[in-house]
C-alpha cells in the first residue's frame, strides 16, 4: 500500500503547500482522505488519476478539507466522463454542504446530468463503516466546523492508517491512533497550541500513549515550518506535498 501527500498545508497555503489531500493506492483500487479545493492540481502534478479513486473520505466540513469535491464533480463530467460510481464519507450535512458550495461556486452544476452516480454517507462517531474493502471508524475530535469533526481510523489489506483531521488536542485520538501503521497528525504549531489545532508539544508528549507505528506531521503553519529541524524522533516524518510513503 502507498500513501502520497497530494496536499500537506494549511487553509492559507504556508510554505506554498497545497490544501490537505491524502491518496492511497493499493492493489485494489484507490481512496482519498479529504480533499481540499487544490487536490485536483497536486494530482495532477503528481500524475494520479482520479477517475481511479472510488471513495472519498472527508474528516470535517472546513473548506481546505471538502472544497475540492466540487471541482471533482465538474472535472469527472467534463473533462474524464467518469462512468465509475463515486462514494463520499463525511460528517453530518456532507451532501447538502458539498450542494450549497457547488452551487455557489458554479450556479446550477449540481443539476448536470451526471455519468456516474455519486453516494454520500454519514460518519457515525465510534461504528466502523466498511466501503468494498475499505473500514473507517470515525472517533470526534474538536475543531468548530458546523458539523462534528473526526480523526479517521482506515483499515485495508491488514494496514492501519489514522488521519487526526484538524483538532486540539482530544483523548479521542488514543484509540484512534492505537498500533496504526502510520498515524497522520495535523500539527499547525510548535510549541504553543493556535485556536483548535494541535501543535508539536501536543504530539511529542503523547508519542508513546499513541502507539502508532510511524507519525507524520502535517497542515503545519508558519512557526511549525521554521521549527521542523527542532523534531528528531526516529518515529516521526514531516509531511511534504508529493512524497510517497510506503505502508
Amino acid at each position: 500500500m502507498q500513501l502520497t501527500v497530494v496536499g500537506s498545508g494549511d487553509a492559507f497555503g504556508s510554505g506554498g503547500r497545497l490544501q490537505t489531500s491524502y491518496h492511497v493506492s493499493w492493489a485494489a483500487g484507490d481512496f482519498l482522505i479529504d480533499c481540499g479545493a487544490t487536490t485536483l492540481i497536486g494530482m495532477q502534478k503528481l500524475g494520479l488519476d482520479p477517475d481511479r479513486v472510488g471513495t472519498i473520505f472527508i474528516s470535517h466540513l472546513h473548506g481546505d478539507h471538502f472544497a475540492g469535491l466540487v471541482w471533482w464533480l465538474l472535472h469527472a463530467h467534463y473533462v474524464t466522463g467518469r462512468t465509475a460510481p463515486l462514494t463520499i464519507v463525511g460528517p453530518a450535512g456532507i451532501e447538502q454542504r458539498f450542494a450549497t458550495a457547488a452551487e455557489a461556486l458554479f450556479p446550477n452544476s449540481t443539476q448536470i446530468d451526471r455519468r456516474f452516480e455519486m453516494t454520500f454517507y454519514e460518519h457515525a462517531a465510534e461504528v466502523p463503516a466498511t466501503f468494498g474493502d475499505v473500514t473507517v471508524t470515525p472517533f470526534e475530535v474538536q475543531h468548530p466546523s458546523g458539523a462534528t469533526p473526526y480523526a479517521l481510523r482506515i483499515e485495508c489489506a491488514g494496514k492501519v492508517i489514522t488521519f487526526s483531521g484538524d483538532t486540539k488536542w482530544v483523548e479521542n485520538l488514543l484509540p484512534a491512533a492505537n498500533g496504526a501503521d502510520l498515524f497522520i497528525a495535523e500539527c499547525f504549531g510548535f510549541l504553543t497550541p493556535t485556536g483548535h489545532h494541535m501543535c508539536w508539544r501536543d504530539i511529542e508528549s503523547h508519542l508513546d500513549q499513541l502507539a502508532a507505528k510511524r507519525v507524520m506531521l502535517t497542515h503545519m503553519g508558519p512557526d511549525m515550518l521554521a521549527n521542523r529541524a527542532a523534531v528528531r524522533d526516529q518515529r516521526v516524518l514531516l509531511a511534504e506535498d508529493g512524497l510517497r510513503v510506503a505502508v
